[in-house]
């Protein structure tokens, strides 16, 4: 069977594709100078002059990729900033914002499975580019595009200090520092064998238990995901820690590849995803901190967020799943706080990004302000909005992109009016479907852009009606 070549096309954070495969260095050789020239053409009256940054994480061969992306860029006529290490995705559109750059190329396939490699596409004003831009990019793939510019400079800059500079400032260090020295905080970080490898490390500039830190482009036979079936050494870790007792906060905490998803882990090793860890951070930030600004949630997040959004008065946004639509919103208004279920969490008073190494910061500032351990935080949450769920998400591969065709035909053919024996009452179409149910609980239905998988999200008053919903969806589809 003759092989096929996936065509470049931009997903909901950047184009991806197999390494060899559908992804070549005759690929980014071609695709980097066309990102560049749409970024000129996007932010070259913001920006002050023609730099782009490039950098890269640690997958295989990632370095090589971006120095052929470097040197492609330059002779195109750009002035291009190359990393001269690995870093956390949200470091280099940093870079692009405090280095008045035209924006940022990233090297890098975020949290999907070793065999895939990918480029992210960051704008001057230091984070995703739009959709729009993205198009702009893939229309000029089929253009004969004359650059005829004289050649740029190609100049290695270091990615970490400024990015951690910027962090530090935004949260009570010496404090988070003090309460490890004194014993009364332990961190426990599982970096996935990524990008976050010493992040902690050089913000806090003190020792943490720093799981998986070595470069491993396989991952282990995993992905470098924050879910719970990769990160099995963390919970065995702090499970372990519990039983020597100890009068102290154990917080975990969980980094995908480039460091831009973030995920915790309880004092008794319980995992906690950003469904859980989205309130807690606007309690801290609206409450200890005193901050404001807008919600920004995605049509998945969890029903908890405007109910605490409503108890500190502050208006909610919804937008589809991407975190460029967060970041597009972040553009237009004050925002506190954006996220989305995956884990990626952004701040309006920081670039309009997600940062896992930020989140992960005041996520320690909240648990020894408070004094308790995260999912005691979470209790008192809901306790305090009188709203308790349960939530959980689930993949399910498809034989081909042509079952997905037959699977949304089908969603828009055949509406839904029941789902697990319980009555459809709205369905909302933003991004997929979801489907609000009678009990209060939802469905969604959303597809993947880029693979055949559909994915499966449910939150319900108990696990035990997660499990129902999310088994009946997927005897639904396969039965199609």
């Amino acid at each position: 069977m003759p092989f096929t070549v996936n065509p470049i096309k931009f997903g909901t954070d950047g184009w991806r594709g197999v390494i060899a495969a559908d992804f070549t260095f005759e690929r980014v050789w071609m695709l980097a100078p066309l990102a560049a020239k749409v970024l000129a053409d996007n932010y070259g009256t913001a920006a002050g002059d023609r730099r782009i940054i490039v950098g890269y994480d640690r997958r295989f061969m990632a370095e090589d990729f971006a120095k052929a992306a470097a040197e492609s860029i330059r002779e195109a006529g750009f002035d291009v900033l190359l990393s001269e290490s690995y870093a956390p995705t949200p470091a280099f559109s940093w870079a692009a914002k405090t280095q008045n750059a035209l924006g940022a190329i990233v090297l890098t396939a975020s949290h999907n499975p070793a065999k895939y490699l990918g480029l992210k596409v960051k704008g001057a004003f230091g984070g995703s580019v739009s959709p729009e831009v993205t198009q702009q990019i893939e229309a000029l793939l089929s253009q004969n595009v004359s650059h005829g510019r004289q050649m740029g400079s190609l100049t290695a800059f270091e990615p970490w200090s400024s990015y951690c500079d910027g962090l530090r400032a935004k949260v009570k260090i010496d404090a988070i520092k003090d309460a490890i020295a004194s014993g009364k905080l332990k961190v426990f970080a599982d970096v996935m064998h990524g990008a976050a490898a010493s992040g902690l490390g050089r913000l806090l500039d003190c020792p943490i238990a720093e799981i998986n830190g070595d470069r491993d482009p396989l991952f282990e036979g995993g992905a470098p995901e924050p879910l719970p079936r990769y990160i099995p050494k963390l919970f065995e870790i702090i499970k372990s820690d519990a039983r020597q007792g100890g009068n102290c906060i154990r917080v975990g905490l969980v980094f995908d590849g480039d460091s831009d998803r973030v995920a915790a882990v309880d004092g008794q090793g319980n995992f906690l995803s950003s469904q859980v860890l989205i309130p807690i951070l606007i309690e801290h930030l609206a409450e200890r901190k005193g901050m404001t600004g807008e919600i920004v949630k995605t049509v998945s997040g969890s029903d908890l967020i405007p109910r605490l959004a409503k108890l500190y008065n502050l208006p909610v946004f919804e937008t589809p799943i991407g975190y460029k639509y967060i970041a597009d919103r972040m553009l237009s208004a004050q925002v506190l706080i954006g996220g989305e279920e995956s884990g990626g969490i952004g701040y309006g008073t920081h670039i309009p990004e997600r940062d896992a190494l930020l989140s992960a910061l005041y996520v320690l500032e909240a648990a020894i302000e408070s004094g308790q351990d995260l999912s005691a935080i979470y209790a008192r949450l809901q306790e305090k909005t009188g709203f308790t769920s349960a939530y959980d998400r689930i993949d399910l591969p498809l034989a081909s992109m042509q079952v997905r065709d037959k699977l949304l035909q089908r969603l828009e053919s055949q509406p839904l009016k029941e789902v697990a024996g319980k009555a459809v009452v709205d369905c909302l179409t933003m991004d997929g479907y979801k489907f609000r149910l009678a009990d209060g609980s939802w469905l969604l239905i959303r597809f993947s852009g880029t693979e055949p998988v559909l994915r499966l999200y449910c939150e319900a008053p108990t696990a035990t009606q997660v499990r129902q919903t999310l088994n009946w969806a997927r005897d639904w589809a396969n039965s199609i």
